[in-house]
């Protein structure tokens, strides 16, 4: 599940919702910066990010296990900084991110910038 404000959002209410929301156009990239979103299970094999890829997302930055929220700002910030860069895919944003995270020495350990993966399309 997923932890709203309010409520938890099942796998099956998470796949109906992106389901619902394509108008046409898929959705280009979810951020599934939460805990273990790429974590599967029985009903998914890639968790939360693997429902949406099925569901018609084309690319899903998700996590493999539990990450620390506050770690994972500067991670998220750096992703989508590269990720504005012209020319530079997803997986190349990715990889630059977790490169600088890595020289930072406030964010080198694995912990910060291992768990993160990119599901689907990764230009």
């Amino acid at each position: 599940f997923l932890l709203t404000y309010d409520s938890q959002l099942t796998i099956e209410q998470i796949d109906n919702i992106l389901r619902a929301s394509r108008s046409g156009q898929p959705v280009e990239l979810l951020t599934l910066s939460a805990c273990q979103t790429a974590a599967g299970d029985n009903r998914s094999a890639l968790g939360i990010a693997g429902v949406a890829v099925r569901a018609g997302v084309k690319s899903a930055l998700a996590s493999l296990w539990f990450i620390n929220d506050e770690s994972t700002v500067p991670l998220v910030e750096e992703f989508y900084t590269q990720l504005r860069q012209s020319g530079v895919t997803k997986a190349e944003a990715l990889r630059r991110a977790q490169i600088k995270m890595i020289g930072d020495r406030d964010n080198s350990h694995p912990a910060v910038w291992s768990p993160f993966i990119l599901i689907g399309n990764w230009l």
